[in-house]
């Protein structure tokens, strides 16, 4: 049987045509439908120069400055970055100021989780100072832990340790590893 001109120049020139036409249009679909379930990492919101005062029946109980916040509340574990460090005043029922600081911090909204990084000092206002290179906040629990080394001081005594966890007030301590003098 002999094809026609039409059903020859169908079989060679238009089907493998139009079968790359769906191929090639069915490649672009499929990467569009893949870059759908890409979530970028840029901030929905950047903040310069940061001060936030966090107030409770009108007093004040907290401050917080830093040179640079992002916002990253858009993702599926939303957190916020302080990748320029954190200055925090934090004041008690009376007006009692103690002072955090680091290099780096950043707020887990999710797990009410902050883990502050670089050169973490908390100085309370009785004059207890804790020096650490990382420690973790528990907001929720209202309490403090690392594993990492550290330096505790409270009236001259120093202790030197790796592990510690304790309230915010300081007032329930838990330390590991520790070597140093302290007198009770």
């Amino acid at each position: 049987m002999q094809l026609t001109l039409f059903e020859n120049i169908h079989k060679k020139v238009i089907l493998p045509l139009v079968v790359t036409l769906f191929f090639i249009s069915c490649e672009s679909n499929f990467n569009e439908v893949r870059k759908i379930n890409i979530t970028e990492l840029n901030p929905v919101g950047e903040a310069q120069d940061f001060d936030l005062k966090y107030t409770d029946s009108g007093k004040i109980k907290a401050v917080l400055i830093s040179p640079q916040m992002l916002d990253y509340s858009h993702l599926e574990f939303p957190y916020t970055e302080f990748p320029k460090g954190i200055k925090v005043t934090i004041y008690d029922e009376k007006g009692n100021q103690s002072f955090v600081t680091s290099k780096y911090a950043i707020s887990y909204s999710v797990s009410n989780l902050i883990d502050l990084r670089g050169q973490v000092t908390i100085i309370t206002h009785d004059g207890k100072k804790l020096e650490t290179d990382q420690l973790y906040y528990d907001q929720q629990n209202e309490w403090f832990f690392t594993q990492k080394k550290y330096i505790f001081t409270d009236k001259g005594n120093v202790i030197n340790g790796e592990g510690i966890d304790f309230s915010k007030d300081f007032k329930s301590l838990d330390t590991q590893k520790i070597n140093g003098v302290y007198s009770l």
